[in-house]
């Protein structure tokens, strides 16, 4: 009450902008910080994992597929105060190249030893039985997520490969058939 819907969508027009600006500068000065950063999220894996040593040796790299940095991975962790882990990766090189950090955090995080190996086991005839039915629950989900190969993760993907992930699902979706086919939009 009491604004139009011009006034509304002005007001939201000029905000969208104002945050445009303040993120092309806070990514002008992620691009330039070459000193330890403050992290806030001081409870978090990466304060316990990412040294002052750690940071001097990696944070100038970048990852060949995304152009990933160290700065990247743990800017959630620097600019917010409640992160648990407070780490993505851009790429499958940000565990690689940037692995004397993420080691660390995903060994503590899965409490799993430095050998650790995944074993994989699709065989569902192994399970045993099912959730209750007089159980209170409406629904369950285990998300799997996995990546095309050569592409960043959805932190570090550039436009360019965005646009290059969708012309390789329209071409493979054009194979499709029966219940599956259709048209992409």
């Amino acid at each position: 009450l009491g604004y139009s819907e011009v006034q509304l969508v002005q007001t939201m027009i000029d905000g969208v902008n104002k945050l445009y600006e303040e993120d092309l500068e806070l990514q002008k000065q992620s691009q330039t910080v070459d000193s330890f950063p403050k992290i806030l999220s001081e409870h978090s894996l990466v304060a316990k994992h990412v040294t002052k040593e750690k940071w001097d040796k990696l944070s100038g790299h970048k990852t060949a597929t995304a152009g990933f940095t160290l700065a990247k991975a743990i800017a959630c962790a620097v600019e917010f105060d409640n992160q648990h882990c407070g780490i993505y990766a851009g790429d499958w090189d940000s565990y690689k190249d940037f692995a004397e950090v993420f080691d660390p955090i995903i060994q503590e995080y899965h409490g799993i030893s430095a050998d650790a190996k995944h074993t994989s086991d699709m065989d569902v005839s192994k399970l045993v039985g099912n959730v209750d039915p007089s159980a209170p629950v409406k629904s369950t989900r285990i998300r799997v997520g996995r990546n095309i190969d050569g592409f960043g993760l959805s932190a570090g993907i550039t436009q360019q490969q965005r646009l290059d992930v969708e012309k390789l699902f329209k071409s493979a979706s054009q194979k499709f058939s029966g219940e599956l086919a259709g048209d992409y939009y």
